[in-house]
């Protein structure tokens, strides 16, 4: 901090200095003048190795700026549900500071099991000032890479299966974000879909499925959120690193996109000198770091943009105009965040982001079944509640790689339930236990297996009621960065658990808090089943509201839960799909990824995508549009009445899908191409619209490279899931 404090002391007296000698505001310095013009003058004005001081670290996350010139620092902060607690200079160590605990977000698949944009909006809002108010210029994250496979250690920190649906959600978080003059970290460019051989593995996907499924999020962040700073992944595709990588980021991201931001390293993903010059990376960081544990100390000016890269540039092996294009959007950046002086102060850990917190967390817990009433459980109901798992009272908000976070407060389920019934109501014993959490590694429980499952044997034999919450943590092999999951089923013996549980008392319900699918065998014998999430700071007052019926859940899958892991799209072509063979890995599922692959292959899932119900019912009308042909530049608006026929208030995302009848390629069975979450009283009825636009029709020719709406008929469906059609309406494309 005290180093921090001097810098910036230091640049602030160098640009006084430099205004002192010139007797007027340098232009690079006039905020009144255009930014690409104030640009070019910081440029012209930089010697080569401030340049090359510009592009890469100068500790673990901050860059030098041009100290000569009063261009500051850029800080750099984890993560996308929360502001990380400080670093060292230069070692991973948690820097001891006293005022950095921060408010922890619910993780992202949380916000998109929402379908609610505006609610993302909010998010980043507060995300944003949380960042801003640590003085932070990049929040890494948000992350949007497609949940291809339950086994993904770091499913849990992205948008789901959906790229519609991570595309909606993406963007108003980045503008929240944005808003504060931090820039959102658009994370990981591209194709890191696990964490295993993460480093080496090299991806090989078509052009088609690489254009449909795993870059429309980036696309949409880029151009219609605007974001200012993307991450490279670990990962190579088709033989190259994508940190640099000549398809991915100069062809794609710079050229199709237009993308006038930088590209920055994961911690440790540049390799190579030439590459990273020609190939469009703009920041290093963290090389020779495994990004979370190690590294070599002090290694800076040996990074490949560093020395290696002002030899090559010396010798005129490379050209100097790679150098510049990296260093005026790096200045760019820096204009719009630390050089903009009429950006806000943030605020943090306040009441505020408290409840963004807890309504994202009510709006994003999916209720998946109810058998006569289960929940929810209101108060008075019953006398002697009691709770199991260790899930209920475990911090959530620690481990997990670099999401990890220190809160200022955390509440749990247990004591959320015990607010919200009172002491002499809740009873809880653990029932089953894990070690402590360590980056990579694999810590045995200390616990006594027997002795839990016998104490909990013993407390529910006379409860009126069991909760149970169980899931995963984020442990090693668990919901994890670094690691992925090693068995589809639950961990710590739970399922076993479980079961004797229910024959000791059957009134129980599950509240299963994870970021990924699990599986669930002793489903048919449960009466009551809830997918929770991360849900940070106010995860148990979330929970309880929801369990006591205050709110009502409204939260939908964001990806599709398998009955077993064969019947996963990725899972089903063997070990060369995934994880691969440590070298390489084919996506074999191409674009049938989620329920395009479930729906497609007409292999029924446990819970589909979109799935998730309410404490009230809806009733939906026919569906129609709005006329019966459309040119392709048009755009088609489909209405349908949707009616609350319960006794409570209450919210449902609808959900429009399209099938294409006759298209020169494959395609799935339906797609989803719009949503919208709609509020309820109960007994209300209201007419709901959407819009699909034509091009939205399309899919990605790969011989033409390029995208196509064929002229054809096409099928609308209205849904409340992605196997729940309501109606359907079929129009005609000229």
């Amino acid at each position: 901090m005290k180093k921090t404090f001097i810098c910036g002391l230091f640049s602030l007296f160098l640009m006084n200095n430099v205004q002192a000698q010139t007797n007027a505001t340098p232009v690079y310095l006039d905020d009144s003048k255009p930014i690409e013009t104030r640009i070019e003058d910081a440029l012209s004005r930089m010697t080569l190795e401030e340049k090359i001081a510009f592009i890469h670290a100068q500790s673990k996350f901050s860059t030098p700026g041009v100290p000569r010139l009063g261009i500051p620092e850029l800080w750099m902060s984890d993560g996308p549900h929360g502001v990380r607690m400080e670093i060292d200079w230069d070692t991973w160590a948690h820097a001891g500071w006293t005022n950095d605990s921060c408010t922890a977000f619910p993780a992202l698949t949380c916000l998109a099991a929402t379908f609610n944009p505006e609610l993302s909006s909010l998010y980043g809002n507060a995300i944003g000032e949380e960042a801003r108010y640590r003085k932070k210029d990049i929040l890494l994250g948000p992350g949007v890479n497609i949940y291809r496979t339950p086994m993904n250690g770091r499913n849990f920190e992205y948008l789901g299966e959906d790229p519609y649906l991570a595309s909606k959600m993406v963007v108003p978080y980045i503008k929240g974000v944005q808003q504060n003059g931090v820039s959102a970290c658009l994370k990981h460019f591209a194709l890191n879909n696990q964490e295993v051989w993460r480093n080496v593995i090299d991806v090989e996907v078509s052009d088609r499925a690489l254009y449909e499924i795993y870059l429309p999020a980036f696309k949409a962040g880029v151009q219609e959120g605007g974001v200012w700073s993307v991450m490279g992944s670990y990962n190579k595709f088709r033989g190259q690193y994508c940190s640099h990588h000549e398809i991915l980021i100069n062809k794609i991201l710079k050229g199709e996109w237009g993308y006038d931001g930088i590209v920055v390293t994961d911690w440790g993903s540049a390799h190579d000198t030439k590459e990273a010059a020609l190939y469009g990376l703009d920041v290093e960081m963290g090389t020779w770091t495994n990004g979370l544990t190690w590294g070599e100390s002090f290694a800076y000016d040996n990074y490949y943009l560093a020395q290696p890269y002002l030899k090559m540039l010396k010798n005129g092996e490379l050209p100097m105009s790679t150098l510049d294009d990296k260093v005026r959007r790096v200045l760019r950046l820096t204009f719009r965040t630390n050089m903009e002086r009429k950006r806000p102060f943030g605020s943090f850990a306040t009441k505020e982001h408290a409840d963004v917190s807890r309504k994202v967390a009510e709006e994003g817990i999916v209720l998946m079944k109810n058998t006569n009433n289960f929940f929810p459980i209101a108060k008075g109901r019953y006398n002697k509640i009691v709770v199991i798992g260790e899930n209920a009272t475990r911090s959530l908000t620690v481990g997990g790689g670099s999401s990890e976070l220190k809160v200022k407060k955390e509440v749990s389920p247990l004591e959320g339930l015990i607010n919200k019934y009172g002491a002499d109501k809740v009873f809880y014993t653990m029932g089953y236990g894990s070690g402590p959490t360590v980056y990579d590694n694999f810590v045995p429980s200390p616990y006594n297996a027997d002795s839990l499952k016998r104490e909990a044997l013993a407390l529910v034999k006379d409860a009126d009621v069991v909760l149970f919450f169980g899931g995963l943590n984020k442990n090693y092999q668990q919901d994890c960065e670094g690691a992925d999951r090693i068995t589809y089923d639950l961990p710590f013996g739970q399922n076993e658990l479980i079961e004797d549980l229910l024959k000791v008392n059957k009134n129980t319900g599950i509240v299963i808090v994870s970021g990924n699918a699990v599986a669930m065998p002793w489903l048919d014998k449960v009466s009551a089943l809830m997918q929770s999430w991360y849900l940070g700071s106010e995860a148990g007052n979330a929970t309880a509201n929801i369990i006591a019926g205050d709110i009502n859940p409204s939260g939908k899958l964001p990806f599709s839960i398998p009955r077993k892991l064969e019947d996963n799209g990725a899972m089903s072509f063997g070990t060369i799909s995934y994880p691969g063979d440590s070298v390489t890995q084919i996506y074999k599922e191409d674009i049938l990824v989620g329920y395009r692959w479930h729906d497609t292959k007409k292999i029924p899932a446990l819970f589909p995508f979109g799935y998730g119900l309410s404490y009230t019912t809806f009733e939906y009308g026919k569906v129609s549009a709005d006329k019966k042909e459309y040119e392709k530049n048009d755009v088609i608006k489909v209405s349908f009445t949707l009616s609350n026929k319960g006794n409570l208030a209450g919210s449902e995302s609808v959900q429009i899908y399209a099938s294409q009848a006759k298209p020169s390629l494959e395609r799935p069975a339906k797609e989803l191409k719009a949503f919208k979450k709609v509020f309820l009283n109960a007994g209300e009825s209201k007419t709901v619209e959407l819009s699909v636009p034509v091009k939205d029709l399309a899919f990605f020719d790969d011989k033409a490279h390029g995208w196509i709406v064929e002229s054809d008929k096409f099928t609308l469906h209205c849904a409340a899931s992605s196997a729940d059609v309501k109606s359907s309406v079929t129009v005609q494309v000229k």
